[in-house]
Order: structure tokens, then sequence, then C-alpha cells
């Protein structure tokens, strides 16, 4: 795995007392470099001596199926995993299978580990210190859409044509194209797939407008991307719980024409501050965290008939316009078949033991409102 690959990189750093500095990664990686989060699972050999990767083998199955055999073997994790999440789902049964113990097990070790906390287990290294590079919005969204016009002036469609046709076209004619898994997924080539299969056999026309569609969808799922990078800086790194939480710094890189007095002195003086051992004069960004908030709490809503993950998740759906106009159509229905039941009522002998009582009609109407 690439982490054991770096582990092995930075220990042999600290041995010749040096500091490792590692930049760049996706967040994803970074956690998984700081803390302890990761179970260690090993790919099979088939009897051909292929290696196969069970979790891949898993995810073509069908999710539902997955959720129910997770239940069995490890109702705790499949409580808090949505059968549509399919790659986390066959994660967990890819641990069990391969290890015998649940994935939750596993978690509740680590979490009890010195040091360990609600999201994971405790850091592999001592003291590290975080610099996030950050932009306004609006700053960023139009560096990544330059970012895509340079990819292309650089020789971006030349080179996803020649990927096609070496590993690709053969997926497409056998109809086993997967973007799903391996590189495959990777943003900037699936964007361009209805483009790279009919160029050469539809109009320039047509062909150009099919670039076009490829281009702005790329450039829609850069940003997409960058937000939910944005996303888990803020949830698993600035509002992270528990005790070994590193500091995080930010750096504010929206002007560039500020970078020697908005990035690179701050960052100069915080990593020497960080390297003698003195706390920087720089304060770390921190978010306020919900200790009640679960995020992985188990919703069924039976009146959309969607299982919701999270307290926020199923607060936003409550709230969400699907759900309330679900709600008025539930509402209209009982209310269309509370009619028929007090006309039923009124024309029964009942009612009129109720007006030889002294009652009327309207007093059981109401009791028939207050039940629906």
């Amino acid at each position: 795995m690439l982490n054991n690959f770096l582990n092995v990189y930075i220990e042999d750093i600290f041995a010749r007392d040096k500091i490792p500095i590692v930049v760049g990664g996706t967040n994803y990686y970074i956690e998984s470099l700081l803390w302890k989060v990761l179970v260690n699972t090993k790919p099979q050999k088939m009897g051909t001596g292929k290696v196969v990767d069970r979790k891949v083998e898993l995810e073509k199955e069908d999710g539902h199926e997955l959720h129910k055999r997770l239940s069995q073997v490890d109702p705790e994790m499949a409580a808090k995993l949505h059968p549509h999440d399919k790659r986390k789902v066959a994660r967990s049964l890819q641990v069990f299978e391969e290890t015998g113990i649940s994935h939750s097990e596993f978690l509740h070790r680590q979490h009890a580990e010195e040091g360990g906390g609600p999201l994971g287990g405790p850091l592999k290294f001592p003291n590290p210190c975080i610099l996030w590079l950050h932009a306004d919005q609006a700053v960023l969204d139009e560096r990544l859409d330059k970012r895509v016009d340079d990819m292309l002036a650089a020789g971006l469609l030349e080179e996803l044509r020649d990927f096609h046709k070496r590993y690709n076209l053969k997926n497409i004619s056998e109809n086993s194209q997967d973007y799903q898994h391996g590189i495959f997924q990777s943003i900037g080539f699936k964007e361009f797939h209805e483009y790279l299969i009919t160029e050469g056999k539809c109009t320039p026309e047509t062909s150009n407008q099919l670039l076009k569609k490829g281009i702005e969808a790329l450039k829609q799922v850069t940003k997409r991307y960058a937000r939910k990078q944005n996303r888990w800086v803020k949830n698993r790194f600035l509002s992270r719980p528990g005790p070994s939480v590193p500091p995080v710094y930010g750096l504010e890189v929206s002007d560039v024409s500020k970078w020697e007095e908005s990035v690179l002195e701050p960052a100069l003086n915080i990593v020497q501050s960080f390297i003698q051992g003195h706390k920087p004069t720089a304060t770390p960004m921190k978010m306020p965290y919900n200790e009640t908030e679960n995020k992985r709490s188990y919703h069924m809503c039976d009146l959309c008939d969607r299982i919701i993950i999270g307290d926020r998740e199923w607060a936003a759906h409550i709230k969400s316009k699907s759900h309330l106009h679900q709600l008025k159509k539930k509402r209209r229905k009982l209310d269309s078949d509370a009619v028929p039941a007090l006309e039923s009522q009124s024309s029964s002998p009942d009612c009129d033991l109720e007006l030889k009582e002294g009652k009327s009609p309207g007093q059981h109407g109401q009791e028939l409102k207050a039940v629906f």
C-alpha cells in the first residue's frame, strides 16, 4: 500500500534527524498518513496466480444484497452505511472475509488505543503541523477553469485519444467499460466518453459539440471535487473530535500578488517556531464541533421510502421540498379519507342515537379529525 511505502521513508527521515515535509496529495491519503485509521487487508491470489481485489469483486454484486450480508456479519457497521454506498459496504465485507474480524470491531480497537478518538486511532507521528492553503470560492473556481484550459493547451486531448485506443476501445467494443475503478475513474477521462467513441463517426459539428460538452463537464466535476476537498478539511481536520488533533494553520492565497506577506512569511514563521519547539504567534484554524451529532445515525423515512444516514442529513431531509411534498400528499389523502367517514357516520343509526342523546354530528367529526 502507498501509505506503508511512505511510512518507511518517513521513518528513515526521522532516523537521520531530519523533518519530513509532505506536500499535496488527496485529503484521504493525508488523513491516513497522519492517523491510524486504515484496516490493512491483503489482495488474494487465484489458482492462476492472478491477484484479485476482493472489494472490486464484491462491488459487482447488487448493493442491497451486499448490505443484507453485511447486516448478518456486522450489524453495527451495516446500520451506519446506506445500501447504495456500495463501496463502503463492500469494504466492510472485505475486512470481515479476509480477517475474520468485523470492521466495526477493528474500529473499536483503534478508538480504544491511547490517543484514539471517534474518527479513528491515534496519531502515527508526534507533533505534526498542517499548513492549509485556501482561497475564496470564486477565485478558486476561476483558477480551476483556467487549469482545465491549460491542460487542453498542453495536449490533454491527444493523451486521452491515445489512452482510449490502447486501453479502453476493446472494453467498449465488448460493452465492458468500467469508469468506477482504477485509473478509469480518474477525473478527466470519463467526461470525454461520448466524444472519444464518436470521433470520426459523426459530423464535425456534432463532434465539436460533444467536445465542448466534455470540457464543460470536466470543469464542473473539477470544481465539485475541490469543494468536496474543502469540506473534508473542515469536517475531518478543523472540527475533528478527540485529543490528538494537530494544529491546522490557514494561509490565504486568493491574491497571489500578496504571496510574500500572506503566505511565504507566515509559513516560514510557523515552521521555524515548530522546529524550535515554540508555539507560533499565528492562531490555528478551528471549527466548532457538535459532540451530540451522530454522522452515522440510521433513519428510515417511510413517507419517502428512503434511508438517511446522519443526524444532519436527516434534519435536512425533513425540511427538503421532496419530503414536504410527500407530507402534503399524505395530509390531503387523510383529509379526503376523513370526509366519506363523516358522511357515512352522519347517515348511520349511531348518528340518530347521538342526536337523541343531545350530541351533534359536528362533535363526532371533531373527534375523527383528532384521530387523523
